[in-house]
């Protein structure tokens, strides 16, 4: 699948710096490479922030967890690349 088949998903919360790089880099990434991103806020949901509070930023690739904390971005580019 080429990225652009790809949904990236940010769960972020506001006021968190490791949230806003993240999202800084995912943003050029998707610029570059096509594929869609869509930001949920943890807090918007009970569920969510019981699964993922003290774990934000996660990123999921097509709804699968692909990382926590920091977007590791070579091992990102191969994960979208396949």
């Amino acid at each position: 699948m080429p990225p652009a088949d790809h949904q990236v998903t940010l769960l972020s919360r506001v006021g968190c710096h490791l949230c806003e790089t993240a999202e800084e880099l995912l943003r050029r990434l998707s610029a570059e490479l096509g594929f869609a991103l869509r930001e949920v806020d943890v807090d918007s949901a009970q569920v969510l922030r019981d699964e993922y509070s003290d774990r934000v930023p996660v990123v999921l690739i097509d709804g699968k967890e692909h990382g926590y904390w920091r977007v590791e971005e070579a091992r990102f580019r191969k994960a979208v690349a396949r």
